[in-house]
């Protein structure tokens, strides 16, 4: 009788452990998701909060001042909006915007914004592209672009890394490396 109590008790248990384990399973959602858990990325423009890009030509007389770090701005007047003109960082550009070759003329600006914004990224002027398709010139960061990207360091001058970034100190003073080798024990004992 004791027997038959403990399987009728181990019995319980199993069928208990088998329900905590089943009913989750059970309540799952069964249509696949989009990506693993964890794994989906937010969308750019809801995450900055800037809204969409649109598409717009503008008409209007180029003109050109400084910003606080004295480098060149360039602003577009039309039907009451002021256009703040990009053609790309400024850093890059420097003294050699292509915007101010337009500065005092009257042009058709074609190019996108971002809703709500007034900062308006140049494609074309008159129907002359401002820079080839494809990657812009100032992509790749500082070892590409040179010693104008704000990320440039001295030390990538000679397209090598720093030896004493990252996690090695390099072959040369590796433990064992700076060891006397003319001092080995090549004597054998007969």
């Amino acid at each position: 009788m004791v027997v038959s109590r403990r399987l009728q008790i181990l019995a319980l248990v199993g069928v208990f452990a088998a329900l905590v384990i089943a009913i989750p399973v059970m309540g799952a959602d069964p249509s696949p998701s989009a990506s693993p858990p964890g794994q989906a990325k937010p969308d750019k423009a809801a995450k900055t909060g800037k809204g969409p890009e649109v598409a717009i030509t503008v008409q209007g007389t180029v003109a050109q001042t400084t910003d606080s770090k004295g480098r060149p701005t360039f602003t577009l007047s039309a039907d009451g909006k002021t256009w703040d003109l990009s053609a790309g960082p400024a850093w890059f550009w420097g003294d050699k915007n292509p915007l101010k070759a337009y500065v005092g003329k009257s042009v058709a600006v074609a190019g996108s914004y971002r809703a709500d914004g007034t900062e308006l990224d140049v494609d074309t002027i008159d129907g002359i592209a401002l820079r080839a398709d494809g990657k812009p010139p100032w992509a790749g960061g500082p070892k590409v672009v040179g010693e104008t990207h704000p990320g440039w360091k001295a030390w990538m001058a000679d397209g090598k890394r720093d030896k004493s970034a990252g996690k090695g100190a390099g072959r040369e003073t590796a433990p064992g490396q700076t060891r006397d080798k003319t001092t080995d024990d090549d004597s054998t004992d007969d």
